[in-house]
């Protein structure tokens, strides 16, 4: 991440990370390459005495949300905010601060991102363009991104996405596919031309050429790849949709259009910390100073798959306002974190999402072993192997066992120790190993290296340990040897101490607590702390082991039974869940066969206001003439079905009970048809 420039040339730090996709909780892997590392960074510039603010937000827009609404029953605002609420309570259990955690549909970024494309439109930088995009005539919408699915034309995939196949990987357009099929009702789309709204992203190719090339914060990696792109040649790309689930598009005759999520979320990184200025002190210019100021780094911690995305079209964007924004760029790109050898897969049940873990283990257990697997190099893979050695060993009998073991020393001499040089030749070694070890992980934080850090500081802590078991200093005090037992134990407090200062920024909580142990303020708490030398040092004597060794099988177990209970816990419905649903009495008027089917009737029913068709499997269990003319009961507002080739408007209600025998519903004594169940 640190680039050709010096980290550190100025104080003034906006630390961010990707926006969390409000339409699931996130899982382990979402939660190290992004949001963690955001915490871990911003913790350690803190340390070193930098002025920083942190943000993020849920990202709440976008096709994805919508369907998914759509799906769930709920309006796209519910769903989000439902999710927005978890993510908040899920990075309050992990210990994540961020100076604000926002989302998208605020009415400050709301009203900054369509601020912000007024003027990049008045300066020239939009254009319209007529397209050809899939038209829904069932649902009477049109159909970008993931509302319509079809036939990969690379792979050959059923069920890719209008803007992405999961199978290989490719980027699509909705015109793209073959088959194509709207993903709520299954019909065949028609192409609609309809204008749309195009940022002229070539137009600044000169201006990212010269930002790339001069920049002394991008990696040779990041810059690469991006020289690579403009040397393909950028193209303009598409800023509106026809979602109806959005920020209103603000330029002239764009009514019915709203901006791309991908073109309105990016901002989030400027909005949130205006956001956080109004929230603090009611300023709503004060954002200025820092994002329209070139002394101010911004960091970014994002999944590699994103890197364009933060070095041209961000970039881009802020050019195209004509304002002095910064672009003191730092990209702390992560590679893929895998579980048990696969992708993290809800669906499949592959993996252990954050909701899930803080119910299993304390959050530090977790950004520990997560920070010791990050995948800084290459993608990594988490086992429940592994996780177990990380826990017992490296954290429980390395780290805790030497922190354990000097607050023991300590209070054998009535938990006191005076300031004593070191003696011995293993002494001085561990005292050189102290710097050399602070010095590689102050450079380590700087490259946003939190796993070399981690294995750096096991370094130090394991050789402390081992000077421990050397000099046996439990038999100096015993034998009347205070001078050589001081210098043994102050030697290795001062390890203790650097240890838990290097590692604060990972696991924040057990270290501040082993610090407070030692009556070291946390709150006052720097990185030069570690190279400073107390007189004396008294412990807390109430002190306790700070970690306990786990079982990986029980925690399988726990696992299972909180996905169990949150299966059962998901399967319940409240009373407004139930008013959504319109159950009415309905006579059935006509039964017929269809055609090219074993076991399905097409059957008309009569509820009152209209007369609905439905299709139903009822072949096996009644012939036609036993269901003309019976009160039935019937789901009139369901979602149109499609059966082979035709769609279902209307369910009847029936029940079987798993033996063969299915029997519909019907009412007892007379009553008139469209009467409301209630």
């Amino acid at each position: 991440m640190r680039g050709d420039g010096e980290l550190g040339a100025s104080v003034r730090w906006i630390v961010t990370s990707a926006w969390p996709y409000a339409h699931g909780v996130p899982h382990l892997g979402n939660l190290i390459g992004s949001l963690l590392s955001a915490d871990i960074f911003t913790r350690y510039l803190r340390l070193k005495g930098h002025e920083v603010i942190l943000v993020s937000g849920s990202d709440e827009h976008g096709t994805p949300i919508e369907v998914k609404a759509l799906k769930e029953g709920k309006s796209p605002e519910e769903l989000t905010t439902e999710v927005h609420l978890k993510i908040v309570d899920i990075l309050d259990k992990f210990n994540i601060r961020f100076d604000n955690y926002t989302r998208t549909h605020s009415k400050t970024h709301i009203s900054f991102t369509q601020e912000f494309y007024k003027k990049i439109y008045e300066n020239g930088y939009i254009f319209t363009k007529v397209d050809d995009i899939p038209y829904c005539e069932n649902d009477k919408l049109f159909l970008p991104d993931r509302f319509i699915t079809g036939k990969c034309p690379y792979c050959g995939y059923e069920n890719a996405r209008g803007d992405q196949c999961e199978n290989c990987g490719k980027l699509l357009s909705p015109i793209d596919l073959i088959d194509p099929r709207c993903a709520i009702c299954g019909a065949t789309p028609v192409l609609r031309r309809t204008k749309h709204y195009y940022f002229d992203l070539p137009k600044l190719s000169d201006k990212l050429l010269e930002f790339i090339r001069g920049s002394k914060t991008l990696t040779e990696n990041a810059k690469n790849f991006s020289l690579n792109m403009l040397r393909e040649g950028l193209k303009p790309r598409s800023i509106t949709r026809n979602n109806k689930w959005g920020i209103p598009a603000p330029f002239p005759g764009a009514e019915g259009l709203t901006i791309y999520v991908w073109f309105e979320a990016v901002l989030g990184y400027v909005s949130a910390v205006k956001e956080y200025f109004i929230k603090k002190v009611g300023d709503a210019d004060l954002w200025k100073e820092w994002w329209l100021n070139s002394d101010t780094n911004v960091a970014f911690f994002i999944g590699k798959d994103n890197i364009p995305f933060h070095t041209i079209i961000f970039p881009a964007l802020l050019m195209a306002t004509h304002d002095p924004y910064t672009l003191n760029f730092y990209i702390g790109a992560t590679e893929y974190l895998n579980f048990e050898g696969r992708k993290f897969s809800k669906s499949q049940g592959i993996g252990i999402w954050c909701d899930e873990a803080v119910q299993l283990l304390p959050a530090d257990y977790w950004r520990f072993a997560l920070t010791y697997m990050r995948p800084e190099t290459k993608d990594t893979n988490f086992s429940w192997d592994n996780f177990g050695v990380i826990i017992n060993e490296e954290l429980n009998n390395h780290v805790g066992n030497l922190i354990h073991r000097v607050l023991n020393l300590i209070k054998m001499a009535g938990g006191r120790i005076r300031r004593s040089d070191p003696i011995t030749e293993s002494q001085k070694k561990l005292i050189s190993l102290i710097n050399e070890v602070a010095d590689a992980c102050d450079e380590l934080y700087k490259q946003t290296r939190f796993q070399r850090v981690i294995h750096e500081v096991m370094r130090l802590v394991k050789a402390a340990n081992q000077l421990i078991n050397d000099e046996r200093p439990w038999d100096k005090i015993r034998s009347g040897d205070v001078k050589g037992y001081s210098s043994t134990v102050y030697t290795c407090y001062r390890a203790v101490k650097a240890s838990a200062i290097m590692l604060y920024p990972i696991i924040p909580s057990s270290m501040a607590k082993a610090l407070e142990y030692f009556n070291i303020d946390i709150k006052q708490l720097s990185w030069s702390d570690i190279f400073q030398l107390e007189e004396e040092v008294v412990i807390k004597k109430d002190f306790k082991p700070l970690f306990n060794k786990i079982d990986v099988d029980d925690l399988k177990s726990r696992l299972e039974e909180i996905r169990m209970s949150s299966k059962e816990e998901s399967n319940r419905v409240d009373i407004n869940y139930l008013r959504k649903i319109s159950m009415k009495i309905g006579t059935v008027k006509r039964v017929e066969r269809k055609k090219g089917t074993k076991n399905i009737y097409r059957i008309y029913v009569d509820v009152g206001d209209r007369v609905i068709k439905l299709l139903a499997g009822l072949v096996p269990y009644y012939k036609e003439e036993e269901l003309l003319g019976k009160k039935v009961v019937v789901i009139t507002n369901m979602k149109p079905k499609k059966i082979l080739d035709e769609y279902s408007t209307a369910m009847l209600l029936a029940a079987d009970d798993g033996e063969g025998n299915v029997k519909i519903l019907t009412v007892d004594g007379n009553i008139k048809d469209g009467a409301i169940i209630r």
